[in-house]
């Protein structure tokens, strides 16, 4: 994947006073938009916590991108072996993975952050896998 910074829409409800507040700081330029202030209150929750992250991702196979393709995941499945990924950031697994060959090739999956893969793996995925192993 090229260059680009991927990101996720989040709905969230938020009460009229704390709205007003926010709008209030944005109105007197404190932030560009309300976004950006709660992109900000969530960048300094995350630093807060900081220590707390780098212990818990320390036991993460992943911090960042990862993409499997279905060539890998074959080569992967008929070398013998089953992959257990744990990953922080964002999880592709391309169109072309079937879910046959997703429950073949991976052995456990865990994705903090965004997964986008085909609406079968995903399937399998929340259900753990379960079932998926060498025909």
């Amino acid at each position: 994947m090229a260059n680009t910074v991927e990101s996720e829409k989040l709905t969230i409800n938020i009460g009229a006073v704390d709205l007003g507040h926010i709008d209030l700081l944005v109105e007197q330029g404190f932030y560009s938009t309300r976004s950006d202030f709660i992109r900000t209150a969530i960048r300094n929750q995350i630093s807060c916590h900081s220590g707390e992250l780098k212990r818990l991702s320390s036991d993460m196979t992943i911090v960042g991108l990862a993409r499997f393709d279905r060539a890998e995941l074959e080569k992967i499945r008929d070398g013998g072996a089953r992959l257990s990924v744990k990953l922080i950031g964002m999880l592709i697994i391309d169109e072309d993975v079937s879910t046959e060959l997703a429950g073949q090739a991976f052995e456990s999956v865990k994705v903090y952050g965004i997964l986008r893969a085909p609406a079968g793996v995903r399937a399998l995925i929340a259900s753990g896998l379960g079932g998926g192993g060498r025909p």
